[in-house]
């Protein structure tokens, strides 16, 4: 099944652009597929698939300690509709935003896949995708795979080296306006505490970690680290200057856009929020044709109705003050996106 991958820094639109791609009968809409299995999506060494299984349906460990402790983010879509699994015993991390996105029973589905992908032969890990994104289509009716991940320039590199066919489409937004939905978002505010407490301790990882490093942090970061759950406040009501989301954001644009320069012109393109809002039709034609779809009058119809073009400009409203300094941090990454 080919596969296009809808990367970006997330809060520029890409939730919408999901349910539209649902809405089209021939995508199957992979919404937060890579978001949701973390960093051990693309493991280089081969699984079977039982391994395989294990990683689809592990619970992503950040995002429950997140919901056990109050916090619920509208893309976490099962907790919308929930069913036999909830944040104190664990949502399998395809269940939680990517099986609820295209079914309304996402644990029969669930339960459908299983005796499936458990059998399927150690191979590369990318093989076993593919046979995720066949098995989906086939039961859903679909033909063309779109992953669409709101934090998923990072994994450009390891997407071309794993699928190396597929064509990548980078949607972006205003710097301003998306770093400010960041700064108004719960899990862009637990990054940019994660990305505090990193610069504390004076490394790159989590991973990197020490015992010494933990205890010469402040007790509610190591509370984040080590705890099942967490004070909500302790990411809700920090204050954080906007800014610092603009130097978030203007360092995973000037970092992807040389990601995505290593790939070839006719697997890539772009799809800016504020064009896609402005001038849906021709944007989405677009966008259809290049992922290898027909755009029907009826798909469009519908896909304009789920956009609002009253959502740019937002960081206009902000302080002077605030909105020069915001401007300042998101300077760099609005350099890179106009580059030739």
């Amino acid at each position: 099944m080919p596969a296009t991958f809808v990367v970006g820094t997330g809060r520029s639109g890409s939730t919408a652009l999901s349910r539209i791609l649902n809405l089209h009968p021939d995508i199957l809409s992979l919404n937060e597929l890579l978001a949701s299995l973390g960093p051990w999506a693309l493991t280089e060494n081969p699984l079977t698939g039982e391994e395989f299984w294990k990683i689809l349906v592990s619970p992503h460990m950040i995002y429950t300690k997140i919901m056990r402790s109050g916090i619920m983010p509208p893309e976490f879509l099962y907790t919308q509709r929930p069913g036999r699994y909830s944040a104190e015993t664990g949502i399998p991390a395809l269940s939680l935003m990517v099986l609820p996105h295209l079914t309304e029973d996402p644990d029969g589905l669930l339960d459908e896949l299983e005796p499936r992908v458990t059998q399927w032969p150690s191979r590369p890990v990318a093989r076993h995708y593919e046979g995720l994104f066949g098995l989906l289509g086939a039961r859903l009716g679909r033909r063309v795979a779109v992953e669409r991940s709101g934090y998923s320039l990072q994994w450009v590199p390891r997407l071309r080296k794993a699928f190396p066919y597929a064509k990548f489409v980078h949607q972006f937004r205003n710097g301003p306006d998306c770093a400010l939905s960041m700064s108004r978002h719960p899990g862009y505010r637990t990054m940019s505490l994660m990305r505090e407490i990193l610069e504390r301790a004076g490394v790159s990882s989590p991973m990197e970690l020490t015992p010494k490093h933990l205890a010469e942090l402040p007790p509610e970061m190591t509370e984040l680290l080590l705890s099942e759950r967490f004070d909500p406040g302790l990411v809700l009501d920090r204050q954080v200057p906007v800014a610092k989301f603009g130097d978030l954001w203007s360092q995973w644009i000037t970092e992807g856009v040389e990601y995505l320069a290593q790939v070839p012109d006719d697997a890539r393109t772009t799809l800016a929020y504020e064009d896609m809002v402005r001038k849906p039709r021709v944007e989405l034609i677009r966008l259809a044709e290049f992922i290898g779809v027909e755009p029907s009058d009826q798909w469009l119809e519908t896909s304009e109705s789920l956009l609002d073009s009253g959502r740019t400009g937002a960081a206009l409203r902000l302080p002077p003050d605030q909105l020069s300094a915001l401007r300042d941090s998101c300077a760099p990454g609005m350099r890179a996106l106009s580059s030739p």
